[in-house]
């Protein structure tokens, strides 16, 4: 591991001491800043942003100039790996992303590609070591990818927003079918997110957006399997690399979470810190969970709800505090801030040793 001057993460990641709680926000770098906005409007639409490694640098780079966190997290998309398969994505005006050649069959899974990390998705990568270059030495970044079953659904439904009825009829009608295209998504996945770590990724997340539509059972055939493939291969060729899973509205599944080997379990705001550090113990760090609708509210209201949090979690090490998903767009810059701030005053004495 390369010597990192805050490393307050990374030693949270691993339940080691702090000073504080870290923090960190999901979709810190997006369009609630102005100076996004911006550098958007320099690339022209979303995904020649995201193929632009010195724009992404300068996007990542945004939030930390801005606030005192303790991460940066990769300015990409989810879906630059099954865009990287030749599906023909774009992002549509008010719909979000759209695929022109959904997969929704075997001979269509079997055509498609792994991409090569280095050549098909070598602008992700360059991303990551633009940054790490910028970055220094100063704080920990965050590399990411979207779990198998969430890349799985987005391709097989052809876009985002749906009720998941063209993956779910895949699943309980042609389960091996799914299964060779989630094998495919994992050696993809898993692919990738070691070239991130080779480009200068000190930390990895997988963002499983949709593994709580599925039943359970369903769950971990289809969503936590193919994760906990992921998580093997990295612990194989990257031991020293905190891994952190997050299922949005994953909370019933944390104990099998927890048995994946990861590092740290993200959670969404409706499951309790208290309750989910009883259920997992000391076998993984938590990552979370204030609502990102609470940055919509006053400031001295933001600061309750962040006291209401940390004192959820409680005493010691093992916490690292975040939005329990991405910040809204809506969101008041200078509402962020009073978060961060109210994490660094308040979160000091739950980490004094008595």
């Amino acid at each position: 591991m390369r010597p990192i001057e805050n490393d307050r993460l990374l030693r949270a990641l691993r339940r080691e001491p702090v000073d504080r709680t870290p923090v960190w926000m999901m979709r810190q770098a997006g369009r609630y800043l102005p100076e996004y906005r911006a550098s958007r409007a320099k690339a022209g639409d979303f995904m020649s942003l995201c193929r632009n490694p010195e724009l992404c640098c300068e996007v990542t780079l945004q939030p930390i100039a801005r606030y005192d966190l303790d991460a940066a997290i990769l300015f990409s998309d989810i879906l630059t790996v099954p865009d990287a398969m030749g599906l023909g994505l774009r992002f549509v005006e008010h719909e979000g992303p759209v695929f022109d050649r959904p997969v929704r069959d075997a001979q269509a899974i079997e055509a498609l590609p792994v991409p090569d990390p280095e050549t098909e998705l070598r602008y992700v990568m360059d991303a990551v070591r633009t940054i790490r270059a910028a970055l220094g030495t100063r704080l920990p970044l965050i590399g990411f990818a979207g779990s198998p079953w969430t890349l799985a659904t987005y391709m097989v439904e052809g876009g985002g927003g749906s009720d998941f009825t063209q993956i779910k009829q895949m699943a309980y009608a042609a389960p091996e079918t799914l299964e060779h295209l989630l094998a495919k998504l994992t050696a993809a996945v898993s692919l990738y997110l070691e070239a991130q770590v080779r480009a200068g990724a000190d930390a990895l997340m997988l963002f499983d957006t949709w593994g709580g539509v599925l039943a359970p059972a369903d769950y971990r055939r289809f969503s936590l399997e193919p994760m906990a493939r992921i998580v093997a291969h990295l612990k194989r060729v990257a031991a020293q690399v905190p891994v952190i899973l997050f299922t949005k509205n994953g909370g019933a599944h944390l104990e099998v979470m927890a048995e994946t080997g990861c590092d740290a379990l993200g959670l969404d705001w409706t499951t309790d810190l208290a309750a989910a550090r009883a259920r997992v113990g000391d076998r993984v760090a938590l990552q979370g969970n204030l609502d990102p609708a609470w940055l919509l509210a006053p400031p001295a209201r933001i600061e309750a709800a962040v006291a209401r949090v940390l004192a959820s979690y409680g005493s010691g090490p093992g916490h690292v505090f975040n939005l329990g998903h991405g910040i809204l767009q809506q969101t008041p810059p200078e509402h962020a801030a009073v978060m961060v701030e109210a994490v660094r005053a308040l979160s000091p004495a739950y980490h004094r040793r008595s």
